[in-house]
């Protein structure tokens, strides 16, 4: 799909506030409402848009602890992977899984209260998934910047 000026910019509004009302969206892109809802449409039947969510607050949840887990397994084959990432995707601490290159196969993020949580996961529901040789954490200290809206691209003249 080209995106032009006008999409991008109804890209950048609700990747800043996904709640914006038609209305109010139409009127920071300045487009009228119609044109502006045919546009939001056409780039979420494009998969441009993948979908709308609220973003909480892990402390005001009492989610104080962000680990960073590499995770290496015995076998690299293309059914233990599967198998391992199947599993993985089960828990709810689990915030991301990424399979990488390297020296871990996979770096999980984990969303957890605090220490006593994290040796519950680690033990309980980690470790019992068959197939793992190696975990390695690392805790994050302070979180220097989260965002969630991705760099656009720039118009296509």
């Amino acid at each position: 799909m080209n995106l032009d000026a006008i999409d991008l910019r109804i890209l950048q509004e609700l990747q800043n506030d996904g709640s914006l009302s038609n209305v109010e969206l139409a009127k920071r892109v300045h487009l009228s409402p119609s044109p502006c809802l045919n546009r939001v449409r056409a780039l979420q039947a494009d998969g441009v848009i993948n979908r709308y969510v609220a973003l909480a607050n892990p402390a005001a949840l009492g989610l104080d602890l962000n680990v960073f887990i590499s995770i290496s397994l015995k076998s690299q084959n293309k059914e233990a992977l599967a198998a391992f990432e199947q599993r993985i995707s089960e828990h709810d601490e689990v915030m991301e899984c990424y399979l990488m290159t390297g020296d871990s196969d996979y770096l999980i993020r984990v969303a957890v209260a605090n220490i006593g949580a994290l040796e519950h996961f680690i033990l309980e529901q980690l470790t019992p998934i068959p197939g793992i040789e190696k975990i390695r954490s690392a805790f994050a200290l302070k979180q220097v910047r989260y965002k969630t809206a991705l760099p656009l691209p720039p118009p296509k003249k």
